[in-house]
């Protein structure tokens, strides 16, 4: 069975989590699997955009490198890249087929998430160093299973509260102890994190940095929201013993991460973290072309755009996990903000958010769009 009709019958996201599922297959194959020194990212937002930062400083200095990321936006390939290029369709097809043999039956029991872990720590075989990137979790994440040399923690928030957990603590408990060695943490926006930290006993500091960070982007022209994520990764770089250029790193930019395209920005964010780096970035007031995940907080998300929203439309998505649109005009009536349904972009500015399936929908809807 090729890739593409395997993965179809997985579905994307479990209502039931089972934490040793994942790791019963690895010990099953780890003899088999040869992984390069791994540096692992956990944490609430900005884990695509380090990542990338990080992986850009290491080709740049020479290394072969691969970065596996999620979810995808266009292509499944997203998720898997290497020396600078997303992996190619054959050698992702023959990878499958290869994991198929190891794995037996085994891999179909596996979530879509962990199945394309596995796919992805086979094609890192290859290469002198891997950043792997948790999906939601941290101590029973996918990614947690390989044995690590750092753990970079980005920003870490409320998000996946039926899974992480209701508070703080208690999220960044479940993240925190994904650590292994040794840990590099941005800066937290609630400081119960670095208590969390100090309780764990695990080996960490705060990375500095934020002020030259902000001024590269300020001259790169990027919004600033990226200085925690380039900070952390520039101190990731130093750890591993690169000295890095910054301005070569904002160079490796994911797509649709505060992305500008023409009158429009594309943004993956879906959460009160996210919201307020957004609101702090913009610079006037846009239309908001918006949908949420029922799970998600998206009247406190709504609540902090307001100030620079003019209205919001709605873009129709067809998935089960989407808000009702019921719900949804009802809340933003509450809130006093005009609303109404996407019907396609005019000569006014615009800011498509609300999470990654929200850029996905919106990609036929754009001009000249080169992704598709």
């Amino acid at each position: 069975m090729r890739l593409q009709e395997f993965l179809a019958q997985k579905l994307l996201f479990y209502k039931a989590f089972d934490p040793l599922r994942m790791r019963k297959a690895y010990q099953k194959i780890a003899h088999r699997l040869s992984l390069p020194p791994v540096v692992h990212i956990v944490g609430t937002n900005g884990k695509g955009s380090t990542g990338r930062f990080l992986a850009g400083a290491l080709k740049e200095a020479g290394f072969c490198v691969g970065h596996y990321t999620s979810p995808h936006i266009y292509h499944f390939n997203e998720r898997i890249w290497i020396d600078g290029e997303q992996i190619d369709q054959n050698t992702l097809e023959a990878l499958h087929q290869k994991l198929l043999g190891l794995l037996q039956d085994e891999a179909k029991g596996l979530s879509y998430f962990e199945y394309t872990t596995f796919l992805a720590a086979l094609a890192f075989e290859s290469v002198d160093i891997a950043i792997m990137e948790a999906g939601l979790g941290g101590e029973f994440d996918a990614t947690s299973v390989f044995e690590n040399i750092l753990t970079l923690v980005t920003p870490i928030d409320y998000d996946h509260t039926d899974f992480l957990g209701k508070s703080i603590k208690q999220i960044a408990t479940t993240k925190l102890k994904a650590v292994q060695k040794e840990a590099l943490l941005a800066p937290q926006p609630h400081p119960v994190v670095y208590d969390v930290a100090q309780e764990l006993g695990i080996d960490w500091r705060v990375v500095a940095g934020m002020q030259e960070a902000k001024k590269v982007c300020t001259e790169a022209k990027i919004p600033t929201l990226f200085a925690p994520n380039l900070a952390l990764a520039l101190t990731a770089a130093k750890k591993l013993g690169v000295k890095a250029d910054p301005m070569a790193m904002v160079g490796y930019r994911m797509p649709a991460r505060f992305e500008r395209r023409g009158n429009i920005i594309l943004d993956v964010g879906h959460n009160p973290l996210s919201a307020r780096a957004i609101a702090q970035a913009l610079d006037k007031r846009v239309v908001l072309v918006y949908n949420s995940y029922e799970d998600k907080e998206y009247e406190e998300v709504l609540k902090i755009l307001k100030p620079k929203i003019e209205r919001v439309e709605i873009l129709p998505i067809k998935n089960e996990r989407i808000v009702g649109p019921s719900k949804l005009f009802a809340v933003l009536d509450r809130l006093g903000i005009e609303a109404g349904w996407f019907d396609g972009f005019k000569e006014e500015e615009y800011l498509v958010y609300g999470s990654f399936s929200v850029i996905e929908e919106i990609v036929r809807w754009l001009p000249d769009s080169t992704n598709t």
